[in-house]
């Protein structure tokens, strides 16, 4: 049986660095697959060079904008068509429906090209490590295609974040209280002096600031009167101060004229603000188990104390003892996002330049692109698996070891990836001869490399010898490189792969 992890560090130390002498490769392994989707080789023995500190600082690096999809142009161009229509006398009502049914077809292909234009730029490992990140905080500031049912305004919710993803919290959510995306999600584009939308201040405290039962109801409804007059045009946010409740409001013991931001400035002064981002942020990257209270009151304090920066919470949080600790390695359940780039990158491949070569395949997994069940946004964790998610991550690693993919392309889908080649080589699946360097090296060996290089921690006892077992049956060429494909596909699916 393999050892027992040692005890956790006290709280008081839990949160100080990884000393210099413990940062390895295996520690630096824990750290890339916790933070991206992979841990090759190479940038394990880049991390292990550069030291801890370092290296956490180029992950977190803000990572350039992904491209504008062209199909959000030709979105814009139908809306001015569906407006002038609808001022419009002689159109007739066949014309309005085939208007809107081909608004509705762009609106579905512009979030699918939005999807593949992130998921393209996650992929790449110099991106993944704060793309991920931009994803937790998409999760926590909950908006969804259902609620907002315009991938543009999502586009500008997922802008915002990045622009404010690692500077003060407090920033970051008054940014995203007046996100048109989160106007529409939370009903704040209706919220009148007249009649105040309690969705976003309820939503504001519990889920963004401070928790569940960490606020009243009345404190609810004196800050929905603080956000009235919340307003998008377009993709911009503007304050139509007429329909503003300017009068006095009495929150968390304090009364004055509050707007918006200052009421999400008496939330930070409340002791709950600097426990539940944390709390995500360890569920999340560190254990789904909460922590004993002590450590994460701890963490709070120290973030509270460095102006609720998220970039020191991240460096302070990834460069610490606790989450070094053997114990929290190789134990948390990979999202569908994680999974299938995890895959793209291990596999070398790249992302299919057609939504049916990703978009199904996140969806059956439980994790489509903006699209969280609701404003709580995705669990997580154990709830990803179940038979029906496990089958489909199986037929997610069926798809990618097919050796003729581009047979079951269709017209559009064969266009897509000729245009996708002018721009560089597009791999989409892996085929037999993937894996012909290295098949003449000895079973054990090659057991041994792949493992490693796909799994998060060692393989179990007896996994080398019974995999060069299956392979030393066959003598060097197509017979044993295809066992080699076998035994990767075994691994991918096997579940030491379903963790980080």
């Amino acid at each position: 049986m393999p050892a027992s992890p040692p005890p956790l560090p006290p709280p008081r130390t839990a949160w100080e660095p990884l000393p210099p002498e413990a940062w390895t490769a295996a520690t630096a392994r824990h750290l890339l697959h916790r933070t991206g989707y992979a841990a090759p080789p190479s940038q394990i023995e880049r991390a292990v060079r550069e030291g801890l500190a370092t290296t956490v600082a180029r992950l977190f690096r803000p990572s350039p904008t992904p491209e504008r999809p062209d199909s959000f142009g030709r979105l814009d161009d139908l809306r001015a068509e569906v407006l002038a229509a609808a001022r419009a006398h002689g159109m007739s009502p066949e014309a309005r429906r085939d208007l809107q049914r081909e608004l509705r077809q762009a609106r579905n292909t512009a979030h699918q090209d939005f999807s593949l234009s992130w998921l393209r730029h996650a992929a790449d490992p110099k991106h993944s490590a704060y793309e991920k990140f931009i994803l937790f905080l998409a999760n926590i500031l909950v908006v969804g295609l259902d609620g907002v049912r315009d991938p543009i305004l999502l586009h500008r919710h997922h802008q915002i974040l990045r622009e404010g993803g690692l500077g003060p919290y407090p920033d970051l959510c008054k940014a995203v209280s007046r996100s048109p995306a989160m106007l529409e999600y939370l009903d704040l584009q209706r919220s009148r002096r007249e009649n105040p939308n309690e969705n976003f201040a309820r939503e504001l405290f519990e889920l963004f600031i401070l928790g569940e039962g960490r606020y009243s109801e009345e404190e609810v409804r004196e800050a929905a009167r603080a956000f009235t007059g919340y307003r998008r045009r377009g993709e911009d946010f503007f304050f139509a101060r007429g329909q503003h409740d300017s009068g006095s409001k009495t929150l968390f013991g304090h009364t004055g004229s509050f707007d918006g931001d200052q009421v999400i400035d008496l939330a930070f002064q409340q002791p709950a603000a600097r426990l539940l981002l944390p709390s995500r942020l360890i569920r999340e990257f560190l254990s789904e188990d909460p922590l004993p209270a002590p450590y994460l009151e701890e963490l709070g304090n120290h973030w509270a104390a460095q102006d609720f920066r998220i970039e020191a919470l991240l460096h302070r949080f990834f460069s610490s003892r606790i989450f070094h600790h053997p114990g929290h390695r190789g134990a948390l359940i990979k999202s569908p996002i994680h999974f299938y780039l995890g895959l793209i990158q291990d596999l070398h491949l790249q992302v299919a330049p057609f939504p049916r070569g990703s978009l199904p395949f996140l969806r059956q997994m439980g994790q489509p692109f903006f699209e969280p069940p609701n404003v709580r946004g995705w669990v997580g964790g154990r709830l990803w698996i179940n038979a029906s998610t496990l089958a489909a991550r199986r037929s997610l690693v069926d798809f990618l070891f097919r050796e003729d993919p581009e047979a079951v392309l269709n017209a559009d889908e064969a266009a897509a990836l000729d245009a996708a080649r002018r721009q560089g080589p597009v791999l989409l699946t892996v085929g037999p001869q993937r894996f012909a360097t290295f098949a003449e090296l000895p079973g054990e060996m090659i057991a041994t490399r792949l493992a490693t290089r796909l799994l998060p921690l060692d393989p179990p006892a007896g996994f080398a010898a019974a995999a060069a077992a299956f392979l030393d049956q066959a003598p060097a060429g197509p017979e044993r490189n295809r066992r080699l494909a076998l035994l990767a596909r075994r691994i991918l699916l096997s579940p030491h792969y379903q963790l980080c």
